[in-house]
């Protein structure tokens, strides 16, 4: 039983996210779910370590160039190819993790999207005899059909995009219920009452920064195998805010937040810039209509009344009459 409900919230959730796919377009389907993998690594880092950060395109970058550097001069395996996008983006993590972390607040932020433009610059200027500049790398013909699922088809990267999906939930959840879920969340409540039982709060935050790093490298590299292409747009410093807007509009903090505020955004993006051309001033107007209603997003709004009604329809019958009538 305990077993049970441990998973039963990430079955119910996946499972109507399986639903969904029955009644949205394939490429919709694909671009929600590898949308929510990218901000999960934001908002994990806001809500559970305390960091806000814009830099999250480069480490979207980061594992979507890995991917597709490989891809596009070495081979055609597409599961190779993400595997060193995960790794590139293990790599890259570590290394700025290093000095990133020892900042806090607006530094953090700051110093992140001057990562994110360094990289723009590099795949679009300095290194564009190897990027293509601004006209990117193609691979799509290049890419090999894979054992299992093969994942240069749609609708099978759609099972395989869904698995990832589930598996990297199933890893938060676990996170979120460890002892360094408690600790990233200490970081940043209380950080000297941390240090003071006897932790190390550098190696907790550089810990959660590569995780969380990661798993945008991850979403970086399953866009190039998706889609074929990438170009320095990627790392736009324009789309720097996406993540945290998708975090803060389904959720602050919260585990399913990214997949609410992926649909969300994604379902915005596609359904109002059919009627109005400037469609983020919708999403600028909803954003702040969230925030003044109590910043907890669609999700942190939904999720009380949810878990009432899951425990009121768990009590039985007369139960609460029971200690009257034995009266």
């Amino acid at each position: 039983m305990n077993v049970l409900r441990w998973w039963w919230g990430l079955l119910l959730a996946f499972a109507l996210l399986a639903l969904l796919r029955i009644v949205l377009p394939l490429p919709f389907a694909n671009e929600i779910i590898i949308f929510s993998i990218y901000t999960m690594g934001c908002s994990f880092l806001l809500g559970r370590v305390g960091y806000i950060s814009f830099g999250q395109p480069a480490y979207l970058a980061v594992g979507a160039y890995a991917t597709a550097f490989y891809l596009y001069y070495f081979g055609t395996n597409a599961y190779v190819g993400i595997l060193i996008g995960i790794m590139a983006g293990i790599v890259v993590s570590l290394a700025v993790g290093l000095f990133f972390v020892r900042l806090r607040g607006d530094y953090f932020a700051l110093v992140n999207l001057a990562l994110a433009v360094i990289i723009y610059y590099l795949m679009q200027k300095v290194l564009a005899d190897i990027t293509h500049g601004d006209n990117g790398l193609w691979f799509l013909t290049n890419l090999a059909s894979t054992p299992v699922l093969d994942i240069s088809r749609p609708d099978q990267f759609f099972i395989f995009a869904f698995l990832i999906a589930f598996a990297v939930w199933a890893f938060y959840k676990y996170i979120d219920d460890s002892i360094f879920g408690a600790c990233c969340l200490a970081t940043k409540i209380n950080d000297d009452k941390l240090r003071f039982l006897g932790y190390s709060s550098f190696n907790i935050r550089l810990f959660a920064f590569v995780i969380a790093n990661t798993t945008t490298a991850l979403a970086g590299s399953m866009y190039a195998v998706y889609l074929g292409f990438v170009s320095p747009e990627i790392t736009s410093p324009a789309r720097a805010a996406d993540p945290v807007v998708v975090t803060i509009l389904g959720g602050l903090g919260t585990l399913y937040g990214p997949i609410v505020g992926a649909i969300a955004f994604t379902g915005m993006k596609d359904l109002v810039s059919k009627v109005i051309g400037n469609w983020e001033l919708i999403i600028g107007f909803l954003l702040v209509f969230v925030m003044l209603a109590g910043e907890k997003g669609i999700w942190g709004t939904v999720e009380p009344f949810l878990k009432r009604m899951f425990s009121r329809a768990k009590v039985p019958p007369g139960a609460g009459d029971s200690g009257v009538n034995s009266r």
